[in-house]
């Protein structure tokens, strides 16, 4: 549980740290974080000696790899825009739709069985959405795009026999090409920021690569050591994080409606926590009567 704790209090920053990277468009941050996430997964493996560990691998695991790739590479870029274009709360609604996303796909694809607690948690939480979609007012695309994404890609996650380590690198070997290619276009075309704006753009732009893979490898760990509805549940931690910044820093005008809509999901991010915490109990009891 710590892995999944630790990668969703990392993402929950990241609105804090896109808007450092303007004046580059969405598409360059992308490609950097393509690059630069490649690069510093390749020196950790290196440092560890495990560079051969992506050798012999099966076109079938090249297809999951390829599949994950494509669909954090669309949650990525959807993400940066709507944070560097000022929509930090529908963001957070998309990520606070998501475990619910990750539940169904959860029960749907993994067969996975829901407690009675964590059943009541899924209703208060899709309660809370209802109210929270409502308030926008319109389609929230953007929220629905996220929150789908990153479902499939955890669901994805779930198959691929691969450590963290050597997955992330996968995904970025597919994606950093692309991501170069892009970038020598806007060289080519004199639309490159990272050699216009000076060395600490340029620093920040490589630094996206490090601050994209520490939490993605505890998510990775997390996805292989937990259940989806569970990793889906503890998810909320990153759009309460995200909705407080976008309050209390970015000052976006939050609906009364909302307010109500994220009180109702604080409830059922509580009911799960207590499940979880009453069923690790119960595990532990069983594990010290049978050793006994």
């Amino acid at each position: 549980m710590i892995w999944g704790i630790l990668c969703y209090l990392m993402w929950g920053f990241f609105p804090a740290f896109f808007p450092l990277l303007i004046p580059a468009e969405p598409l360059e941050i992308l490609a950097h974080r393509f690059l630069w996430t490649l690069v510093f997964m390749v020196i950790v493996l290196l440092v560890l000696r495990k560079m051969g560990t992506l050798r012999g691998m099966s076109l079938r695991v090249w297809g999951l790899v390829t599949l994950a790739a494509v669909l954090i590479s669309f949650n990525w870029g959807l993400y940066i825009v709507a944070v560097n274009s000022g929509h930090v709360a529908d963001a957070a609604l998309g990520y606070f739709i998501n475990p619910l996303v990750s539940v169904v796909l959860g029960v749907v694809f993994l067969r996975e069985r829901l407690r009675p607690l964590q059943t009541l948690s899924v209703a208060i939480a899709t309660v809370a959405v209802v109210i929270l979609t409502i308030a926008l007012g319109q389609p929230p695309v953007i929220s629905l795009g996220l929150a789908v994404s990153f479902g499939l890609y955890g669901l994805v996650k779930k198959r691929v026999p691969l450590s963290p380590m050597q997955s992330l690198t996968a995904e970025t070997l597919v994606l950093a090409p692309l991501g170069l290619l892009y970038i020598l276009f806007l060289e080519f075309t004199g639309a490159n920021t990272f050699t216009t704006e000076g060395p600490a753009h340029a620093g920040l732009l490589m630094m996206a690569g490090v601050i994209t893979a520490l939490p993605l490898l505890c998510f990775a760990r997390a996805a292989k050591e937990m259940t989806l509805t569970s990793l889906g549940m503890i998810q909320y931690l990153t759009p309460i994080m995200q909705m407080l910044w976008a309050v209390f820093v970015v000052n976006e005008h939050i609906a009364p409606a909302r307010w109500v809509g994220f009180s109702i999901i604080w409830v059922a991010v509580t009911v799960f926590v207590i499940d979880l915490v009453l069923n690790t109990h119960k595990n532990r009891r069983g594990t010290l009567r049978r050793a006994r």
